[in-house]
Formats: structure tokens, C-alpha cells, sequence
């Protein structure tokens, strides 16, 4: 089975999410050769504060 771990920066639209998730499935199936309903897909929303690049935190969004 597998798994998929997505991790964004900010938050998402539902509808955002939705696509990307099927969209992340098709391809993972059409590759893999397993069935959709056997892929499972995490997304993890994260605020800015906590990523850093480069060694600074990430600025907040305006």
C-alpha cells in the first residue's frame, strides 16, 4: 500500500486539497500499477514559523 506524506507551507482550500490528492493518486497508480483505493495521502499543513530555509524562518503571509 502506499503511502503519500504532502507538507505545505500555509493552509489549503478543501477543493485544493481534493485535487491534489486525486491528481498525487492517479499518477502513483498509473505508475505503480495499484489500485487507486490502495493509496493513502497525508497533508500536513504547517505555519510558516515553524520552516526555516537557508537558516531563517519563513515569513508569515501578507
Amino acid at each position: 500500500m502506499p503511502y503519500v506524506n504532502i507538507r505545505v507551507a500555509g493552509k489549503l482550500t478543501k477543493d485544493q486539497k481534493s485535487n491534489i490528492c486525486q491528481g498525487v493518486t492517479d499518477v502513483i497508480s498509473k505508475e505503480s500499477g495499484k489500485p487507486p483505493e490502495s493509496i493513502l495521502i497525508f497533508i500536513d499543513e504547517l505555519e510558516h514559523e515553524n520552516i526555516a530555509k537557508g537558516g531563517t524562518l519563513l515569513p508569515s503571509p501578507k
